[in-house]
């Protein structure tokens, strides 16, 4: 990482077409953080990462970057400050946020302050190198078959679920359900 710092503070975060490659990560999931850091990096980008929002204002103070790839939910705070900030440093970057915790509202506001494309988690590097790549004019294609919406809703429910490590009455609390009709969403098969 300290050769990436010294080629940023250097200039020398351009591919062979003269375009600035610097891209920074922020992330508070250390080993997610890192995947994605040395898949980056092996696709052409000169990487920096931060593991806060504080941490990630800093590195935009420090050197704006072209690219960042931000996590919505960080331990000290919202990653679309550290978007606002990257706006504000340098207005033609590219920002892209990623979440688990995806909505519409949530979508609008990263776009509002200057994302140029929200991400579910879990997103892997070519995804995120897509959207980053992506040409201005290009619009997103409908994927041929979506997701109904009772298919979200049940895959959040597995989620919740697994991330309350299979205990029902917990997951129903989370949920704000009846944990008799948790039990019954759970013994169905997904829908389609």
């Amino acid at each position: 990482m300290k050769a990436m710092e010294a080629a940023l503070n250097a200039g020398q975060a351009q591919d062979g077409a003269g375009r600035d490659m610097s891209l920074l990560i922020v992330d508070d999931d250390k080993p997610f953080l890192n995947r994605l850091a040395r898949a980056m990096e092996g696709r052409g980008y000169l990487v920096r990462i931060a593991e806060s929002v504080q941490a990630g204002i800093a590195a935009v103070e420090e050197s704006a970057p072209a690219f960042a790839v931000i996590d919505l939910r960080l331990g000290d705070g919202n990653g679309l400050d550290v978007i606002a900030r990257l706006k504000e440093k340098r207005p033609d970057a590219r920002g892209v946020v990623l979440t688990g915790y995806g909505n519409i509202a949530t979508a609008v506001s990263a776009v509002k302050l200057g994302a140029y494309d929200f991400l579910a988690k879990p997103a892997d590097a070519d995804e995120i190198h897509s959207a980053l790549a992506a040409s201005p004019d290009s619009r997103p294609v409908p994927p041929e078959n979506p997701m109904s919406a009772d298919r979200v809703r049940w895959e959040h429910i597995q989620r919740v679920y697994e991330l309350c490590s299979r205990n029902v009455s917990e997951t129903a609390r989370r949920l704000g359900m009846h944990r008799r009709t948790l039990q019954r969403i759970l013994a169905k098969r997904a829908p389609r």
